[in-house]
C-alpha cells in the first residue's frame, strides 16, 4: 500500500519517526507529510498511534490533470466500486499547488461527476455526496499538472482526540501541543521520572498530551476511523491493535506515576481544562488548580514546565512583563528543569533571562510561533562573568576571516564553510558557518592540553559563548558547543543529544541535512567539499562506490554528476539512515543507487568474488575502528595499503580510486603499492577555508595501471 500522512508544517521529521516505528518504510518527504509504504497493518497503526498527524491517506491512483476535461478523464480510469461500497455516500476534498486547477470547488465537482459517471455507465445506482456525514472521504491534490487521488484512511482529522469539550481563545490543535512536547524533550524526561508543569494551562492540552505521551496511550484509541467503513476493511486486525493499545495503556498508566499539575488565573479556563481532563479519562491523574503565576511552584526535582502564554494585539504591550515575570518563576522555582514557552516571536525570549537552548518555528493556525527550550541552570550557574582579557583579540581575529571568507564563499556559491580553527593558541576552538533557512555556528572545542588550568579554559569557553552571537550576528539558540576529545573505536557515533533538529543546506546543487547537536560530527566534513566537487565532475556515466559512506554526501554528489549507479557502504544503522534521507531529499532512485550495512573490508572481500566493478571509488576510513561487527581493529596507518588493494579489485581498469584521511601524521606505504599509479593531490582538495590547517586531510588518487586484479584474488 502506497500511503501519504500530513501533519502540521515542520513536524514532518516526527512524524516520520512515528511512521518508521509502525513499520513503515519511507518514500518521500515534504515540509507538511510524509510518504511511505507498508501493509494494511502499519496504516492502521498509523492512524491508531500517531501524535502529530493530521491525516493518513491511501494512494488509489495518479494521473496527469493540466485541466477539468483532464482530471475528469483521469479521475474516471480508477475503478471507483472498489472504493465506495453501494448505498454509501462519499465526499471528494481538492487541493492544488503550482497548477493551472487552482478553484478547488470546480476541481472537486470534476472529481465528483467522474465517479457518478462511472458508476451510472455500469447500469448501477450512483452513490450519494454528502460532505458532512460521509462514508468515504475522497482527497484529490494536484502538484504541477499531476493529480493523486486518495482515500482518507482517518475521516476526521486525527488531532481531534475527542476529549476536548471545549477550549480558549486560541487554543492549541493537540497534534500541535504534541509536537511541541516532543521538540521539548518531553519524553525522555518522562522516561527519567520527570514531572509534567504548566502553569498557564488553559484548556489543558498540553498536560492531556503528555500524560497521553508518558503513559504510552494511543492518541487514537476509543476513536472511530473512516476505514471502519472501508470495504476491505479488516476488522479482526483492527480489533487486535486496539487490545494491544490497550494493554499498553493499562501498563503505562501504572509506571508512570510523576506529577502532572497544570494552574490558570482564570477560573473559566481552570473549569474548561478540568472537564477536558475528566473527558480524556485522567481525572485524579492531572491536578488542575487556579492561581496566579507568581504562586506556581515545581511539584518535584526535576522535569518539564511548558507554557503557551496569551498573545495578540491586545495583549502586545503587556507581553514583555509577561515574559519577564515568567523567567523569574524559572529561576526561582524551577532550578534543575526543562522550560519550553511557546512565544508569538524569538525576542520574546531574552526576557526570559536564560540561555535559549533551542527554539523551533510552528504555525497555531494563521499564527506564526516559536517554541523556546531552556534549561535552567542552578542559581550558582545563573551569576554573569566577566569576559576573559584577550577575548577581543579573538573576535577580531573572528570578524577579519568572515570578511575575507565571506568575499570568497560568495564567489564560489559556497554557504557552509570554516571561519576560524585555533588562529590564537589561546582559544582552542574550530567555528563552522552553516547556513540553512538562517546562518548556525558549529564551535568545537579541542581538549585543552592538561597543563592548562581547567577554570581558565571554562572562563574563555563562557567569554566566547557569551559574545559569539553578537559579533556574527546569529541567536544566542543557534550557536551549538562541542568539545573534541581523541575518539576511540566507534564513539564517534554516540548519541550527544536527542533535539532530532535536521536542517537542509546546499552545497554544489545538491541538497543536504545537517544536524549540529545530536553526534559529534554534523554529517558533513566541510574540508572534503573539494572532493565532492571533483567526484561530481567525473561521475557523469560513471557506476560509484562510497566506501565508509558516513550520510552519502559524496554519493549525492556522484548523483547530481551524472553517476549511472552507486552503492554506499556503511556499518552504521544512524548514518545509513542519514544518507537515505539524503538521496531521498535530492529524489535518488533508490533501486539504481543502493545502500549497504556492512563492514567495508568483509564487503569488499564479497565484491571482489562476485567480480563487482566501480568506475570511481571513494575510500574515506576512520583512522581507527574496532566496530562490533567484525573481529580485530582497523588502524589506517597500519592497514591501508591492503584496503587499498582491495579497492583496487573492483577497480575498472580506466578507473579512478580517491583514498582520503584525516590522520594528521599518516605515511602512505608506496613500498606496498607499486605496481599502482599514485598521485598525491592533497592540496587540490584543501579550499579556502581550510588554508590555515593544511595538515586538515591527505588526499590521493589512484589509478590500477598494471596491476591485475587476478594477482591479487591469487595471493589471498
Amino acid at each position: 500500500m502506497q500511503c501519504f500522512a500530513t501533519c502540521p508544517s515542520g513536524f514532518s521529521d516526527l512524524l516520520e519517526q512515528e511512521l518508521v516505528a509502525c513499520g513503515a518504510e519511507i518514500r518521500a518527504r515534504t515540509a507538511t507529510g510524509i510518504g511511505f509504504s507498508g501493509t494494511l497493518e502499519v496504516a492502521y497503526r498509523a492512524c491508531l498511534w500517531s501524535r502529530v498527524a493530521n491525516r493518513v491517506l491511501l494512494k488509489l491512483g495518479e494521473f496527469p490533470a493540466d485541466h477539468g476535461d483532464s482530471l475528469y478523464a483521469g479521475a474516471r480510469c480508477i475503478d471507483w466500486r472498489d472504493v465506495i461500497a453501494e448505498g454509501q455516500t462519499f465526499a471528494v476534498e481538492f487541493t492544488s499547488r503550482a497548477s493551472g486547477l487552482t478553484h478547488t470547488l470546480f476541481g472537486a465537482q470534476r472529481v465528483k461527476d467522474a465517479i457518478v459517471d462511472q458508476w451510472r455507465d455500469a447500469g448501477r445506482a450512483r452513490p450519494d455526496v454528502d460532505v458532512r456525514n460521509r462514508d468515504v472521504p475522497i482527497h484529490v491534490h494536484v502538484e504541477h499538472d499531476v493529480a493523486t487521488a486518495y482515500f482518507d484512511l482517518v475521516g476526521e482529522s486525527l488531532h481531534r482526540r475527542g476529549y476536548r469539550t471545549q477550549g480558549g481563545t486560541a487554543p492549541l490543535k493537540e497534534n500541535l501541543a504534541a509536537g511541541l512536547l516532543l521538540r521539548a524533550g518531553w519524553l525522555a524526561i518522562a522516561a527519567d521520572g520527570g514531572a509534567l508543569v504548566d502553569p498557564m494551562c488553559g484548556s489543558g492540552t498540553f498536560l492531556i498530551e503528555g500524560l497521553l505521551m508518558a503513559a504510552d496511550v494511543a492518541p487514537g484509541l476509543d476513536r472511530a476511523f473512516a476505514f471502519e467503513r472501508w470495504q476491505h476493511h479488516d476488522a479482526p486486525l483492527a480489533h487486535a491493535l486496539a487490545a494491544e493499545a490497550h494493554e499498553r495503556k493499562v501498563a503505562g498508566l501504572a509506571r508512570f506515576v510523576a506529577p502532572v499539575t497544570g494552574s490558570d488565573s482564570d477560573p473559566r479556563a481552570v473549569a474548561q481544562a478540568r472537564g477536558n481532563v475528566d473527558h480524556a479519562g485522567f481525572a485524579g491523574r492531572i491536578a488542575i488548580s487556579e492561581r496566579t503565576l507568581s504562586a506556581v511552584s515545581a511539584p518535584a526535582a526535576r522535569g518539564l514546565v511548558i507554557a503557551n502564554p496569551p498573545y495578540g494585539e491586545r495583549l502586545e504591550a503587556d507581553l514583555p512583563a509577561l515574559y519577564t515575570e515568567i523567567g523569574e518563576l524559572l529561576k526561582s522555582q524551577f532550578q534543575g528543569w526543562r522550560a519550553a514557552i511557546v512565544a508569538p516571536d524569538a525576542e520574546l525570549g531574552f526576557r526570559i533571562g536564560l540561555r535559549v537552548k533551542k527554539k523551533n518555528k510552528a504555525r497555531n493556525g494563521p499564527l506564526e510561533v516559536v517554541l523556546l527550550t531552556y534549561d535552567v541552570l542552578p542559581s550558582r550557574m545563573l551569576k554573569p562573568r566577566a569576559h576573559d582579557p584577550g577575548i577581543d583579540a579573538f573576535i577580531n581575529r573572528l570578524r577579519k576571516n568572515a570578511q575575507h571568507l565571506k568575499r570568497w564563499a560568495g564567489r564560489e556559491g559556497i554557504t557552509c564553510y570554516r571561519l576560524y580553527d585555533v588562529d590564537l593558541p589561546d582559544y582552542a576552538f574550530a567555528i563552522d558557518r552553516y547556513e540553512g533557512d538562517r546562518v548556525h555556528l558549529h564551535v568545537q572545542e579541542y581538549a585543552p592540553p592538561a597543563q592548562v588550568d581547567e577554570k581558565r579554559a571554562a572562563h574563555r569557553r563562557e567569554s566566547l559563548l557569551a559574545v559569539l552571537p553578537a559579533a556574527m550576528g546569529v541567536d544566542a539558540a543557534d550557536v551549538q558547543l562541542k568539545t573534541r576529545m581523541k575518539q576511540r573505536g566507534r564513539s564517534q557515533y554516540v548519541r550527544q543529544d536527542d533535539s532530532d533538529e535536521f536542517f537542509e543546506v546546499q552545497e554544489g546543487g545538491c541538497r543536504l541535512l545537517v544536524n549540529l547537536r545530536d553526534y559529534l560530527d554534523t554529517g558533513l566534513f566541510l574540508d572534503h567539499r573539494p572532493l565532492r566537487m571533483r567526484i561530481q565532475a567525473e561521475s557523469s556515466g560513471k557506476r560509484f562506490l562510497n566506501l565508509f559512506a558516513y550520510t552519502a554526501s559524496a554519493t549525492v554528489h556522484a548523483v547530481r554528476g551524472g553517476a549511472i549507479s552507486s552503492t554506499s557502504v556503511d556499518l552504521s544503522n544512524t548514518y545509513l539512515d542519514w544518507a537515505r534521507r539524503n538521496l531521498v531529499l535530492n529524489g535518488v532512485d533508490l533501486e539504481r543507487h543502493r545502500l549497504a550495512r556492512a563492514d567495508c573490508r568483509d564487503w569488499l572481500a564479497l565484491a571482489a568474488k562476485r567480480k563487482l566493478e566501480f568506475d570511481l571509488i571513494l575510500l574515506d576510513p576512520p583512522s581507527f575502528s574496532n566496530s562490533k561487527g567484525r573481529a580485530g581493529e582497523f588502524v589506517v596507518q597500519r592497514d591501508h595499503a591492503a584496503l587499498i588493494r582491495d579497492c583496487c579489485a573492483v577497480l575498472a581498469n580506466d578507473g579512478a580510486l580517491y583514498f582520503s584521511t584525516n590522520l594528521r601524521k599518516f605515511r602512505l606505504d608506496r613500498a606496498a603499492l607499486t605496481s599502482l599509479a599514485i598521485d598525491d593531490i592533497s592540496a587540490s582538495t584543501i579550499d579556502e577555508d581550510f588554508k590555515r590547517n593544511p595538515q586538515i586531510h591527505t588526499c590521493f588518487r589512484i589509478r590500477r595501471g598494471d596491476w591485475q586484479r587476478q594477482s591479487h584474488l591469487h595471493a589471498e
